[in-house]
């Protein structure tokens, strides 16, 4: 008999908030967390806005030992790191060094690119001839996994532990293998999400490629423009998102609190092919997924009420609206209300599916659409498909049982995830 699960727990490291608290503050508000940045203009980047989480070091030093900070040079550890314990925390668990080894819950926590910096200082060292002045954690920290060495031994989890990375789509993929692993009884619970590093040399390669805006240097809050005529491509942002899954069974037991539950979701691939290629989606793949999503949730297309979408701004925002609309076989006025959190945070890379989940559970525990800033000059095309009251471009009060969030990375990888208001 398959499982129920359910999500008992959130933590986020977001551009525009760090904390539960003070990023669904922001969603509800719009604020934005994308500033401009003078160390990529001093190194002749186009763009020179992102978004970067602000981390105090008050904050961190309540996360981690001495020990444990002694040489770490890895943002993305440190954002994913902070994200997972406060989910675990808001879960209702604690963070005890001495805690007996749990067999019963596991974690899924996925990276793109890991400890670059840290790379950049071995390097260095090496090449020096300092070979022996490296550092115990190098290792911990470049590796892809690192970070859920690190989650893992800080929680004590003794069940499934590893790291997945799909580009974009590496949190809402992370999150489904959690599901899965859930589902079918291989675990009570699992940790799920994803973080990204920020920097030159995280960003430098998309600069490079031109598809980061170059024309809001001067108005880093404008920059992120999803679903917008005037949008010239995504703002790079990082950070970390994670969730709490926990069978439903295990959750009652404990009168654990409930934030939505999972339906389910889909994963695949358009094998660049069907003008699908290594950065642009297949559209065939991309419907596919989404329409196997909706039927592994045991639901219709038409209960879909909310879409929160991958949207990075850049040319095939529209080609995204219409691969829903296909999918859902639904247009006009009668389309999903559609968001895209990255209009407020930017593209935060391999975080980008996680925060974004993260973002769908909080609008639907809440009963509100967060605005999409920036797009009062909706692009003509997607005009043609939705009607534009459908993207709403202030907060929108509204009690909505189902959300769908897709996240379509590098590769033409895809993956899908629906949740829902939880009914006993």
């Amino acid at each position: 008999m398959k499982q129920r699960v359910v999500i008992t727990g959130l933590g986020v490291v977001a551009p525009n908030g760090v904390g539960i608290t003070k990023f669904t503050e922001a969603l509800k508000t719009g604020k934005s967390g994308i500033t401009f940045h003078q160390n990529l203009k001093d190194l002749n980047f186009s763009c020179q806005i992102g978004g970067i989480p602000k981390i105090s070091e008050e904050l961190t030093a309540a996360y981690f030992t001495e020990l444990q900070l002694r040489g770490l040079n890895s943002s993305g550890i440190l954002y994913g790191c902070i994200a997972g314990i406060d989910a675990w925390k808001d879960a209702g668990f604690e963070m005890n060094p001495e805690s007996t080894l749990d067999y019963d819950t596991g974690l899924v926590f996925g990276t793109g690119t890991s400890g670059v910096e840290k790379f950049r200082e071995a390097i260095y060292k090496l090449d020096e001839g300092n070979v022996r002045r490296l550092g115990s954690t190098v290792v911990l920290q470049t590796m892809a996994s690192g970070i859920s060495a690190y989650l893992s031994g800080m929680l004590g989890f003794g069940n499934q532990v590893t790291t997945n990375s799909s580009a974009c789509t590496t949190g809402t993929e992370a999150l489904l293998m959690g599901f899965d692993r859930i589902q079918n009884g291989k675990a009570k619970r699992m940790l799920v999400g994803s973080c990204s590093d920020h920097g030159p040399y995280v960003w430098g390669g998309f600069d490079a490629m031109r598809v980061m805006t170059y024309k809001y240097n001067n108005n880093p809050e404008e920059g992120s423009r999803p679903m917008s005529a005037s949008a010239s491509g995504f703002v790079p942002g990082s950070g970390a998102g994670a969730l709490v899954l926990e069978s439903l069974e295990s959750a009652l037991e404990r009168g654990a609190k409930i934030y939505a539950e999972v339906l389910g979701g889909e994963i695949n691939s358009g094998g660049q092919r069907q003008g699908g290629t290594l950065t642009a989606p297949n559209p065939q793949a991309v419907q596919r997924c989404i329409t196997k999503a909706i039927k592994n949730s045991g639901i219709e297309p038409e209960e879909v009420e909310v879409i929160n979408g991958h949207l990075t701004a850049t040319s095939k925002d529209t080609l995204e609206i219409e691969n829903w609309s296909n999918a859902l076989e639904r247009s006009g006025d009668q389309f999903p209300y559609i968001n895209s959190t990255k209009s407020l945070v930017g593209h935060c890379l391999a975080a980008a599916g996680a925060i974004e989940c993260v973002a769908s559970v909080i609008q639907l525990k809440h009963e509100f659409v967060a605005p999409n800033i920036n797009c009062e000059d909706l692009h003509p095309e997607i005009e043609t498909l939705i009607t534009s009251a459908r993207i709403p471009k202030q907060k929108l009060d509204l009690k909505f049982n189902v959300i769908a969030k897709a996240s379509f990375g590098f590769g033409d990888v895809n993956a899908c995830v629906l949740f829902k208001r939880f009914i006993a």
